[in-house]
């Protein structure tokens, strides 16, 4: 029986061979390049053949004046170099306000760092102050000479403040104006009121205010130019013209310590009205 099992498990065993069997296998035959490629130097081109992208385009492109000269031949007209605009025209500003706003202040920081203004000199019957200097503050003059000028037509405007005359010349402003200058006239409301009804809105009208009512009164006081009579006068007077302002354009702020921003409020005032399309045009 032990040989049954023995013969029976041989016969069913597997008989490997002594060396390995190799399969072998097909491969397809790399590509071979043909022999007649073409040669780089025969797909080179020559410099003949390249085309010329400048001579190319140059006769595609018309120059500047040539496209010029065929716009203007088939709009039928000439383009011109002249400006689109004409230059603005000359503008009168009306600086007002209240007394002790600074209006003084603001004019002579103005003069200093804009060009092109005119600042008219007003001229008054009033003594003049320390300080002040002929021509450049006002004209001085008696009350007569003041009141010639009224019968000649020679101001503009003229009133009577505190008792004293104030005036503006026409003939300094329409020998200023023919020089392209702009005008710059500082008057107190009874003046501006004037000039508002003869100018009508030819002119710009600034009303220059403090920032509060007593910092107004304290620079009043603090000019030391008044009594305490006519300081009272002056006050009441200012708290009256405040109320005017509606019948002003422009409205600029002169706080203390703040100058620089009311005149670079003004000249951006001035700078609109010269940028608008309809321009103010002014007739004296």
């Amino acid at each position: 029986m032990i040989r049954k099992l023995c013969s029976s498990s041989f016969s069913r065993s597997i008989i490997f061979p002594n060396k390995p069997i190799f399969i072998s296998r097909s491969f397809p035959q790399p590509l071979l390049r043909h022999s007649s490629a073409l040669s780089y130097s025969s797909l080179k081109m020559t410099d003949t053949q390249i085309p010329d992208k400048s001579s190319s385009s140059s006769n595609q492109s018309p120059t500047k004046p040539e496209s010029l000269r065929s716009l203007e031949f088939q709009l039928g007209s000439s383009f011109t170099a002249d400006p689109i605009i004409p230059p603005p025209n000359q503008i009168v500003i009306v600086i007002s306000g209240p007394s002790g706003v600074g209006k003084d202040a603001v004019i002579n920081k103005l003069r200093e760092v804009r060009e092109g203004l005119h600042f008219v000199v007003t001229a008054t019957s009033r003594p003049m102050r320390p300080g002040e200097v002929d021509g450049k503050d006002y004209f001085f003059v008696s009350r007569d000479q003041f009141l010639s000028m009224v019968e000649n037509e020679e101001l503009l405007e003229y009133a009577l403040v505190y008792g004293e005359y104030k005036g503006i010349p026409k003939k300094q402003i329409q020998e200023f104006m023919a020089k392209g200058e702009d005008i710059v006239l500082r008057v107190d409301i009874q003046g501006a009121q004037t000039l508002r009804r003869i100018l009508g809105n030819s002119a710009v009208f600034i009303f220059l205010v403090a920032e509060s009512e007593l910092a107004m009164v304290e620079r009043l006081i603090d000019r030391k130019t008044e009594s305490q009579e006519e300081l009272l006068v002056r006050v009441a007077t200012a708290r009256e013209e405040v109320r005017h302002l509606k019948n002003f354009d422009y409205v600029v702020v002169n706080a203390k310590g703040r100058l620089d921003d009311a005149v670079n409020r003004v000249e951006s005032i001035i700078d609109a009205e010269k940028s608008k399309v309809h321009q103010r045009i002014v007739r004296i």
